[in-house]
């Protein structure tokens, strides 16, 4: 039976010009090897082949898949395997850290990752889930996790509301913000929702370079309700989120779902100050070397002022130097290449985020996503920083510690000053010989009393304050 395949296979590549008539003859003359299956062989890249195949159906709906598979036109990817192949261990590594905090999840959980160009949004690698799940090998017929999954970014959302308030005006890093309780309404009829912050605490007025930092979700919240949230969705459409988000001020602290690429490439666009598509197959060719389709495209300016863009590479690049933002672990003492990112976590940890980029059109923006497919909790303080951060610490290291994309960009001089000069102990402002009488008015947040041990809050200088009991 096998024989007989082997031999009509080759009739038909005779019968389609693939092979001469002699050569037909001296292979049906050979006998046939049979060769052992390595039964832990993976595909490299099963997420790039899946994009491929999507985009060349897209991309020229004339041609067929069997036109690519019988040679008839042949394509050129971005995908570099050098950096596929760092991707997938990587994330391999990841999840294999994870697990050994908690083994009950062996084999469960999941991950994706994408790494992006930042000239051009072309794809360098592309990772949809681990290499076996559920007792088998990942292949390209796989659930895509980087682009099909539609998850929330938790605090990865936070950069494009500090940017919409860049663009309207009237803020700075340096401008001080309220870390203070705030609400948001849940619908008629119902209590509000009370914003909190991670740690619990709330610190009163801070500068908005601290408050991106340490990702303070009162203060993405505030500034929503300062600027308005259409004003975030504009940015955010105008970095790349072509996925549809609520017009809820919550979408301010990430409860709107995106996919991975759309994540990675609004960073990427904060990175370069190019906007572009995301792609992955840069050209088509017939089989007489003529290129049919060629994607090498121009860069094209962001429609955002560079002054905005200027603020907000900042401020993400303080979340790294910054000794309290929450990725400095990628700080210059324990990271030897210059990046910026975000952190994200989800409710109730069911999801870990990390996005960050190396500087300008000549870096690349790598992000990552760890999560379970069913949506349950990854557990307490499995944080986008000690779950996704060290994934792309692993990758970053490799990828530009040989070499494959060069030296990484620098950040600018002055830009680092800056930085540089928000870490130094500033004199306290004087305190006015003024008196003020302050009248403090409780507002109760629960419909019961409070137990023993819970806090009051109270209204005091117009904002309100948790004191405890």
């Amino acid at each position: 039976l096998v024989l007989r395949r082997r031999n009509q296979t080759l009739t038909l590549m005779r019968a389609n010009g693939f092979i001469t008539l002699e050569a037909t003859a001296h292979a049906r003359r050979q006998p046939l090897q049979v060769v052992r299956r390595d039964g832990g062989q993976t595909q490299q890249a099963p997420a790039v082949v899946e994009h491929v195949l999507e985009e060349f159906k897209a991309l020229r709906p004339d041609l067929s898949v069997e036109d690519l598979f019988h040679g008839r036109v042949q394509l050129h990817a971005t995908a570099d395997s050098r950096v596929q192949h760092i991707v997938n261990e990587a994330l391999e590594h990841g999840l294999e850290r994870y697990e050994q905090r908690h083994p009950k999840t062996a084999g469960l959980v999941q991950g994706s990752v994408v790494v992006l160009r930042n000239r051009d949004a072309s794809i360098l690698a592309e990772t949809g889930g681990r290499r076996f799940f559920k007792g088998r090998s990942a292949t390209y017929s796989d659930y895509n996790r980087v682009t099909r999954s539609l998850r929330q970014p938790g605090s990865a959302m936070k950069p494009f509301v500090y940017l919409a308030a860049f663009r309207r005006g009237g803020f700075t890093l340096e401008t001080l913000v309220p870390d203070e309780p705030i609400s948001v309404s849940n619908g008629v009829g119902r209590p509000p929702k009370w914003i909190s912050n991670y740690d619990g605490r709330f610190m009163g007025p801070i500068p908005l370079r601290q408050a991106l930092a340490e990702s303070r979700n009162a203060v993405a919240i505030w500034i929503t309700k300062q600027i308005g949230i259409d004003n975030v969705l504009e940015t955010s459409r105008g970095l790349g989120v072509r996925t549809p988000l609520a017009r809820y001020p919550t979408t301010a602290l990430g409860a709107s779902e995106m996919n991975l690429l759309e994540l990675a490439n609004a960073y990427r666009t904060i990175a370069s100050g190019i906007v572009a598509e995301p792609y992955v197959i840069r050209a088509l060719v017939d089989d007489s070397g003529t290129a049919v389709t060629d994607r090498r495209r121009r860069p094209s300016p962001a429609g955002i002022d560079a002054a905005a863009l200027s603020l907000i590479q900042e401020g993400l690049r303080g979340v790294v130097r910054l000794p309290t933002g929450t990725a400095h672990a990628l700080a210059a003492r324990r990271f030897p290449i210059a990046v910026m990112g975000k952190t994200g976590t989800t409710n109730e940890f069911r999801d870990a985020i990390f996005v960050g980029s190396t500087f300008g059109p000549d870096g690349i923006t790598a992000a990552v996503r760890i999560g379970f497919d069913d949506n349950r909790s990854l557990g307490p303080r499995e944080t986008g920083g000690r779950l996704a951060l060290p994934v792309f610490q692993e990758l970053m290291l490799a990828v530009y510690g040989t070499g494959i994309v060069g030296l990484a960009p620098s950040f600018p001089v002055r830009m680092e000053e800056r930085i540089t000069a928000s870490l130094l102990p500033r004199d306290p402002a004087p305190t006015p010989e003024v008196a003020i009488e302050t009248v403090a008015v409780p507002v109760r947040l629960s419909l019961h009393p409070p137990a023993a041990g819970e806090t009051d809050w109270l209204l005091q200088n117009g904002f309100p304050r948790l004191l405890p009991r």
